[in-house]
């Protein structure tokens, strides 16, 4: 393997972390997000709404925004941020713009951990034009963010950064590193690809890879590293997966999605997704249960008992050996034939019950405790389907109004196909 580095061994001068170091200082240098970019060679901005994954550019943008508007940049995170603190921030900023003709912006990382009371506080400040209002959230901001504020704002979407993009990154970067190596000379360096891989469009992260393996470069006195100590210098990255974040959602939603549709590769892989990020296995476990009704239904009844077992198991084993059993779960839900005619005709009960929640059953199959109940012919009539040779009779059980409706209509697929020969047999004997 070619080596990476020259055989300097300065050490960093500055403090800062490289991604911070290099981080753009104009929209030439700012990567990626091209309508971002687009934003910032407009005259004015309107109150935007970040929404993108970490690493994507968000603060960068804003940092540029500082630049390349004629405005006072007021940064807050939402973490260490109360209402009075944004208060004031508005009262200055009315100042600013009414007393001297100043144009405030103010940047809010990680907007979504704002509540509803210190979103509301910054609303007047918005609708009167006193700042301009820059968000930063990692989270899906029509699930964090109330009505009010979104109307106000303009949501761009920061998408994760693509191979070029890092590249790109990684080369203005590496030249900052006092190494008269080009990045360009190892573009098919098996580190350049790890790093490339392992930031998943992450440019901190991929920028913070870098800066490990330069300083366990140096550390090692300049040598060629071979694939061990390259390993040992990018140590463990932890996946992006969040449990209570938009992420999960998004995993969680792949997931059901993929069993749904019968692909168990891609079921397995969203499952260790899910379990690498510390999802509780048995949020999983559950979820299951609810698909093997929601999904396959009657299409193979065995589905719920393989579930419910795989729950309790989950239950009584624990992780890391109770992956085995999701993952048994999983495969066989995503190859079991599917049905969601249960569910839906559940949808369809409960639709009918919300228009006509006053029907009555016919009076042949009310049950008669008392003489009364009797005397006005409750159960009168009622036939009883084992007296009759097939075990069916011509009997109505629908209320009046809903006499032929159909709710339950089961497929072709799997055993379901026997419960539709078997309906259409009793619609043969009551004729």
């Amino acid at each position: 393997m070619d080596d990476l580095f020259s055989t300097s061994q300065t050490q960093f001068i500055d403090s800062q972390p490289l991604a911070e170091r290099v981080r753009p200082q104009n929209v030439e240098a700012f990567v990626g997000q091209k309508y971002a970019r687009e934003l910032l060679k407009a005259e004015k901005l309107p109150s935007l709404i970040l929404w993108g994954p970490p690493g994507s550019g968000k603060t960068t943008f804003s940092h540029l925004v500082s630049k390349y508007t004629k405005s006072t940049f007021i940064s807050r995170s939402a973490i260490d941020t109360g209402s009075k603190d944004l208060k004031l921030e508005g009262e200055d900023a009315k100042q600013r713009l009414l007393r001297f003709s100043e144009k405030t912006i103010l940047f809010i990382d990680e907007i979504h951990r704002l509540n509803k009371s210190q979103q509301d506080c910054i609303l007047p400040y918005i609708e009167k034009g006193y700042f301009t209002l820059i968000g930063a959230s990692t989270e899906n901001p029509s699930f964090e963010l109330n009505s009010a504020l979104l109307s106000r704002c303009q949501v761009i979407v920061f998408e994760s950064l693509n191979a070029d993009s890092i590249s790109a990154i990684l080369d203005r970067a590496l030249k900052s590193l006092d190494t008269d190596i080009e990045w360009k000379s190892i573009s098919a360096s098996p580190i350049n690809e790890h790093i490339i891989q392992t930031a998943s469009g992450d440019a901190r992260r991929a920028l913070n890879l870098l800066e490990n393996v330069y300083s366990y470069y140096v550390s090692h006195g300049s040598q060629k590293l071979n694939d061990e100590q390259i390993k040992e210098a990018f140590q463990y990255i932890p996946t992006r997966y969040d449990k209570s974040g938009d992420k999960h959602y998004d995993t969680i939603s792949a997931f059901i999605k993929s069993i749904r549709g019968s692909d168990p590769h891609a079921a397995l892989f969203y499952l260790s997704a899910m379990l690498k990020g510390g999802e509780d296995p048995l949020f999983i476990a559950r979820r299951l249960v609810i698909l093997a009704s929601e999904d396959v239904g009657n299409a193979d009844p065995r589905a719920l008992q393989v579930a419910i077992s795989v729950k309790q198991a989950v239950e009584f084993v624990g992780l890391p050996e109770a992956a085995i059993n999701l993952a048994q779960g999983v495969t066989y839900l995503s190859c079991a034939p599917k049905s969601n005619r249960s569910y839906a005709g559940l949808k369809k009960a409960q639709e009918l019950v919300e228009k006509h929640p006053d029907l009555e059953p016919p009076l042949s199959i009310r049950n008669a405790p008392t003489r009364l109940m009797e005397n006005l012919g409750y159960g009168e009539k009622y036939q009883y389907a084992h007296d009759s040779k097939s075990g069916v009779t011509a009997q109505e059980f629908m209320p009046d109004k809903l006499k032929n409706i159909k709710i339950y209509e089961p497929t072709k697929h799997g055993y379901e196909k026997h419960i539709s020969q078997y309906l259409e047999w009793v619609e043969e004997q009551k004729k």
